[in-house]
């Protein structure tokens, strides 16, 4: 079996695959930073609890904000999805067929995780000795939602390995064939683990600038859970890089030398992220952080387009122009967005009343 032959005819495009690209890679942003936030304070609280003899402070507060952190994560992980679809739907839908059991599971998890995050704020102080319980289910849950869609995406883009199908017909193909589901999947959560520290970083810095005296006490601990992680990240992510095949490690045309810029960049910015963090540096943390994350995100989107070229190139697509529904979708989302903002404005204050 030529496994070019099981790789679905693309649907045509409205507008430039150009378009559809920018939208992926920053929703992809956004919905990776509150995923990192949810999956990291999922891992701290559990981690606290299990290895440490007295609850930290941190614990309720992550249980006061983790189920928001899930609605946020999967409201804004719809959009990326969806234009990862429009560019490379032949090849996820057919990855998602592959693995059908472990992906429709996905919702099942996701609704468990969501109910004991609930069971673990609103019963926080009567759980006692179930804490550790709680929250490992939590974060057990979302570690293997996290390892399906690692899965998704490794699968997707290995053509090579769907001819594993006929010998396993019944919708369960892990590709452990390949040498960097396990990289990229520990990859992925010791960063969860480095934003979720920095997170909280943030948060307690926010508190000591609005007054509050204990919050700096907090800092350190938040501080060394993100500068530990990122630590060990850079030999996972090391472990990662070797992984992949030679022909995306060797720095030949302009996509090879864009792969190596971007990948210099990022790796510089985390470095420099890790010295503000070992010197408790919140905000300049963050800000190298972004920096970091923003040149991975280009990195990871480089690595599957070198990865496909054998079977599919985005500039293939076919385009029927017609724009009205693209502007239809600027204008909604720009008006969306707003909304999103005007309605945190709106809460605040009230939030601030209340706590007076």
């Amino acid at each position: 079996m030529i496994p070019a032959h099981l790789i679905p005819v693309p649907d045509p495009l409205q507008v430039s695959w150009g378009w559809f690209q920018i939208l992926l890679s920053s929703t992809f942003l956004l919905h990776l930073l509150v995923m990192n936030i949810m999956l990291g304070w999922a891992i701290i609280a559990f981690c606290n609890h299990a290895f440490r003899d007295k609850i930290p402070a941190d614990n309720q507060l992550i249980s006061k904000k983790l189920p928001f952190t899930i609605a946020f994560t999967v409201n804004f992980g719809v959009a990326p999805l969806l234009f990862l679809q429009i560019l490379y739907g032949h090849f996820m839908y057919t990855s998602s067929v592959l693995m059908a059991v472990f992906w429709l599971s996905i919702v099942a998890l996701l609704i468990l995780a969501y109910y004991a995050t609930y069971i673990y704020n609103l019963q926080f102080s009567k759980l006692s000795g179930l804490h550790t319980l709680v929250s490992g289910i939590i974060a057990l849950f979302l570690l293997i939602i996290t390892f399906f869609f690692t899965n998704n995406m490794s699968l997707m883009v290995s053509p090579g390995s769907w001819v594993h199908y006929f010998n396993h017909p019944d919708g369960m193909l892990l590709n452990f064939e390949d040498s960097t589901l396990l990289p990229r999947y520990l990859h992925s959560v010791f960063a969860s683990v480095a934003v979720g520290g920095l997170a909280l970083g943030l948060y307690h810095d926010w508190q000591q600038r609005r007054g509050d005296t204990t919050a700096a006490d907090h800092i350190p601990s938040a501080m060394n859970w993100f500068s530990y992680a990122t630590i060990a990240n850079f030999g996972i992510g090391t472990w990662y890089y070797g992984g992949l095949p030679t022909s995306i490690r060797t720095v030949t045309g302009t996509a090879g030398a864009f792969l190596l810029c971007f990948l210099l960049a990022g790796i510089a910015a985390a470095i420099l992220s890790l010295i503000y963090g070992l010197q408790y540096r919140v905000r300049h943390t963050a800000v190298a952080v972004l920096g970091a994350i923003i040149c991975m995100v280009t990195v990871r989107e480089l690595v599957r387009r070198q990865t496909l070229a054998p079977w599919f190139s985005t500039s293939d697509l076919e385009v029927i122009p017609q724009y009205s529904p693209m502007l239809l979708f600027l204008l909604l989302f720009a008006a969306g967005l707003y909304l999103v903002w005007w309605m945190i404005k709106l809460v605040l204050p009230a939030k601030k009343e209340v706590q007076s």
